[in-house]
């Protein structure tokens, strides 16, 4: 049977995003593997992160990676539209993260193929039973009028939501100690980046695996 992986906020925690990978029993001929963004900011080795998922998209372009609002902090930042945000919140560790890797003949500290991979990433993905998206959802908004803002930030107004989705919602952005499991959603975000673990689940067994 086909399987899901689904996998937390990483947030420049490499060390743990490579030892999860080695610990999911994912085959990427078969299964599908949905990360669910928020790759950057915080912790020390975000070029690294972005760098090993950039290959693994190379190698496996099926794969599916939504955008985190850390990105789109980091890309309102690049364009110049608000850089006081995204530095508030943590994106002075990335922005040396690249400038620690990038070699000083270089135009622009972010690579080329970084910037792609930034700009490929998708507000959210849906399958038969589940609907994976970073943040969370408004009740009662169909998915495809959702504003991206809320896809991307909501928290309480989600999180204790007893609203009944279409299908269960896999969400990261607000951190547990544990993954948060109940009838209408699961949240994935095991706060990585503040000394907890990295989590995938996998579905519909609901199995999950850490680091």
């Amino acid at each position: 049977m086909k399987k899901i992986f689904a996998i937390g906020d990483i947030h420049g925690c490499a060390d743990k995003l490579y030892a999860l990978m080695e610990r999911i029993p994912i085959d990427f001929e078969n299964d599908t593997l949905i990360f669910i963004g928020d790759y950057i900011d915080r912790g020390s080795k975000s070029f690294e992160v972005v760098n090993y998922l950039v290959d693994l998209k190379r190698r496996h372009p099926d794969i599916v990676f939504l955008k985190g609002n850390h990105e789109d902090m980091l890309q309102k930042y690049l364009e110049g539209t608000d850089r006081l945000t995204y530095l508030y919140n943590g994106g002075q560790h990335t922005l040396d993260s690249y400038l620690n890797q990038t070699k000083k003949t270089e135009f622009s500290p972010i690579p080329s193929d970084h910037l792609e991979f930034y700009k490929s990433l998708v507000l959210y993905y849906q399958t038969e039973d589940y609907i994976f998206v970073h943040a969370g959802l408004r009740e009662n908004v169909p998915l495809e009028k959702q504003e991206p803002e809320e896809l991307l930030w909501i928290r309480e107004d989600f999180i204790y939501s007893r609203f009944k989705f279409d299908k269960c919602v896999i969400f990261g952005h607000s951190p547990f100690s544990e993954p948060l499991v109940l009838p209408n959603k699961i949240g994935i975000d095991t706060g990585a980046v503040f000394g907890n673990l990295l989590t995938c689940v996998q579905l519909p067994d609901l199995l999950f695996f850490s680091a």
